[in-house]
């Protein structure tokens, strides 16, 4: 398995840019097979959607292929969870291709959590209509993430796939081709946070000599290859180097994101010093200045922790929102405030619950402490807190035992999301009970891909 990892030259690369490619070890004629039997599915039946794979259940060596699960694991984790959506793109010939757009955006977190992967089954030039991407694109929210650095294609022969973070720009190229161009597209998440590096890790050091990435945001691309690492920054200095705290708070509120980004992921030189101004910051009418207030205590990170739980009680709605976002992207940091996150489960706004569930799934996976909030939240009327709790439910695993019965009665939730979820939540928890709930409800819904209007016995 090692040798199919990521190398850290492929990290640097993931982590500047935003993705990386692999091609997988299966051969040509393996692709065409794909190719072709998408090309049947598209024109009898129309896009698979969702069921893609049931349709056509080769794709499934693909995601199995070593490259592939080995760079899974590398930007995920050794458990990560291929999500219930998937879908295949279909860009036509002579097509103009989309706009630049973000499927995520504004999560308030540069931590690598979710995944896009893109998969060819065919032979994909620019003149075919690539996915076009804008690196380094995915740390920004506003549309000057769009503009950031020039489009670059993600080219290549046919078992080509890309992983990119679900908050990078992105776009269908226009297709100049006469051929169809198809691209299928997973969602992958992180289950479990990180504890130690998960790729081919040989080099303690971000850079360590190399020149990778523009020079102002050097310290934002460390944080991010040191929290890969399950590393927290450690670089406080004296005051007097660089520009003062104060200076660096204003900046937080500056109309360029750029300028904004560089200045939160200056603030750990300054270490639990910065915590009471960027507490402050999350007062501020500003969404963006508190986005970038949560990325700059995210960074200074375990000294963050005791004051982001006394703003859980602000009177202030968006504060205690900010403030449960900012303990969920800590993740494992943040494990002593979970008691205090679970009593915002009862918070009396609905983006708070939601945000609070969220939280919860990353900084109570070591313990249950959580687990009888969460299935509660399971009948949440605010459909985001529902969603979540599943996915909370599913993070925390062979710690929510108590959830099955909760769990099994959302398996028919009208949300097929929620759905999906609570099958791999049970999965997860693996206990008898669970696993008898979760044959059940798969023995009652399988899908017969081989079932249609012209044979349906």
């Amino acid at each position: 398995m090692a040798e199919h990892l990521l190398t850290d030259a492929q990290m640097r690369h993931f982590i500047v840019n935003g993705y990386v490619t692999v091609t997988t070890t299966l051969p040509a004629q393996f692709h065409d097979a794909i190719y072709e039997k998408t090309v049947t599915v598209f024109d009898k039946e129309g896009n698979p959607g969702n069921n893609m794979i049931p349709r056509i259940p080769e794709i499934q060596q693909i995601l199995d292929d070593p490259n592939v699960s080995g760079a899974l694991t590398s930007l995920l984790g050794p458990d990560c969870y291929k999500q219930p959506h998937r879908h295949p793109h279909y860009n036509p010939p002579g097509s103009n291709g989309q706009g630049m757009h973000q499927d995520g955006g504004k999560r308030w977190s540069h931590h690598t959590r979710r995944l896009l992967v893109f998969y060819y089954p065919q032979d994909t030039p620019i003149e075919l209509g690539p996915t076009g991407v804008v690196p380094m694109s995915h740390y920004y929210s506003t549309r000057e993430g769009a503009e950031i650095s020039p489009e670059q294609p993600i080219i290549g022969r046919a078992g080509t796939v890309a992983f990119a973070n679900y908050d990078l720009w992105h776009r269908a190229m226009p297709n100049s081709s006469e051929k169809k161009r198809y691209m299928m597209k997973f969602l992958y998440a992180r289950m479990s946070e990180p504890q130690e590096p998960t790729w081919a890790n040989k080099e303690t050091e971000w850079a360590n000599g190399i020149s990778v990435g523009p020079t102002e945001h050097q310290k934002m691309f460390r944080h991010l290859w040191n929290w890969h690492r399950a590393v927290e920054d450690s670089d406080v200095q004296g005051t007097s180097e660089g520009e003062s705290l104060s200076s660096l708070i204003s900046s937080l509120n500056s109309t360029s994101e750029s300028t904004g980004l560089q200045a939160a992921y200056e603030m750990p030189r300054f270490g639990e010093k910065a915590v009471p101004a960027l507490v402050q910051c999350l007062r501020d009418e500003s969404e963006m200045t508190r986005r970038n207030a949560c990325y700059a205590l995210n960074a200074v990170g375990t000294p963050a922790v005791d004051a982001l739980r006394d703003a859980l009680t602000d009177s202030c709605e968006h504060v205690r929102d900010n403030a449960v976002e900012a303990l969920g992207d800590l993740g494992n940091k943040a494990e002593s405030a979970a008691p205090a996150l679970v009593e915002r489960l009862a918070d009396a706004s609905g983006s708070v619950r939601s945000h609070t569930v969220e939280a919860l799934g990353t900084t109570s996976q070591s313990s249950p402490i959580a687990v009888p909030g969460l299935v509660k939240a399971l009948e949440d009327p605010h459909d985001g807190a529902r969603r979540n709790a599943v996915f909370a439910l599913a993070r925390i695993g062979q710690n929510a035992t108590e959830a099955v019965e909760g769990l099994q009665n959302v398996l028919f939730d009208g949300n097929r999301y929620v759905r999906g979820d609570a099958v791999h939540a049970l999965y997860r928890i693996g206990t008898p009970a669970a696993r008898t709930a979760l044959l059940r409800y798969l023995e009652t819904t399988r899908w017969c891909p081989l079932t249609s209007k012209d044979s349906t016995f």
